[in-house]
């Protein structure tokens, strides 16, 4: 296979419409093909944090009918073979390869040379990146909100509370208006300096970030991507201005403009103790009001 260059992403600016040039097709073991293309507006799943699902959409050929990209991940090469998904063994950036976002479809008859135009589902795209900025937020208003059951000093978050997400996350999903995070509080936890007890009462727990974010939404602060280039790798950052300061998160995935058009955030909570220790499951909720 000869080397791929890195793919051109344009959804870290909004798009939802791209034009691009196939240069390479990867036949797959169930039929399908994995179609790469010099730039793409798609959004993929990431290998390493799936938290994001990939975009829905087509990609349609000179006036071939569009077809269907029933999946979209990243792929790695270092001038070998593709690797797809979950057989990328390295995390997204890792230096000495090339990254790829692979367009999964049933089609036939797409060559390298040919010209694709991408259309991705704008309201989909939409309520995931709703989904996506209020998963942001009630990850800083949850530190805030735990920032006194710190007996030791810890690392912090972007708004310099105690970083209890970053600390304790182990899974995070990012859903249509929404999101689900899983955070486990074990031993380890306990020696950094955090009492359980903070978790005692979930629904009190939860009114003291939903008023926090409530603060939030009201600013209406714009939100902005930058990123260091255009490619699926290079480093990107999400940006908003709350009433504390600014924010800055290194993030891939896609957002909201603006904290207006959450309409609203709330969140609710699930305690269960685990051998070890305790599971937290908070579940994130957007209200916009026109979606």
């Amino acid at each position: 296979m000869t080397a791929l260059p890195a793919t051109l992403v344009d959804y870290p600016a909004g798009a939802t419409a791209s034009t691009g040039v196939v240069v390479h097709v990867e036949p797959l073991p169930d039929g399908r093909s994995a179609v790469v293309l010099d730039r793409t507006a798609f959004h993929p799943v990431d290998t390493a944090w799936p938290d994001q699902p990939a975009d829905r959409g087509t990609l349609r050929v000179a006036d071939a009918a569009p077809a269907e990209i029933v999946e979209a991940v990243v792929g790695a090469t270092q001038g070998g073979e593709l690797l797809l998904g979950r057989a990328v063994p390295v995390r997204t950036g890792t230096e000495g390869w090339t990254f790829v976002v692979a367009h999964v479809v049933e089609a036939d008859g797409i060559s390298v040379g040919d010209e694709v135009d991408i259309d991705v589902d704008a309201d989909h795209r939409a309520a995931l990146s709703r989904g996506h900025t209020a998963c942001h937020l009630a990850s800083l208003a949850l530190d805030a909100a735990l920032a006194s059951a710190w007996r030791k000093e810890a690392p912090t978050d972007a708004l310099g509370a105690p970083a209890f997400d970053a600390l304790a996350i182990q899974e995070s999903r990012i859903l249509s208006d929404g999101s689900h995070d899983l955070y486990r509080i074990g031993k380890s936890l306990r020696r950094k300096g955090f009492d359980p007890a903070a978790l005692d009462d979930p629904a009190a727990l939860a009114a003291a970030v939903d008023e926090r974010l409530a603060a939030w939404i009201a600013a209406g602060s714009d939100i902005r991507i930058e990123r260091d280039g255009e490619a699926l790798a290079d480093r990107r950052t999400w940006v908003c201005t709350l009433p504390e300061g600014e924010v800055r998160i290194p993030c891939g995935g896609t957002h909201a403009t603006s904290l207006a058009e959450l309409g609203a955030v709330t969140t609710a909570f699930a305690v269960t103790a685990v051998d070890g220790g305790i599971e937290l499951v908070m579940t994130t909720t957007a209200h916009p009001t026109d979606a």
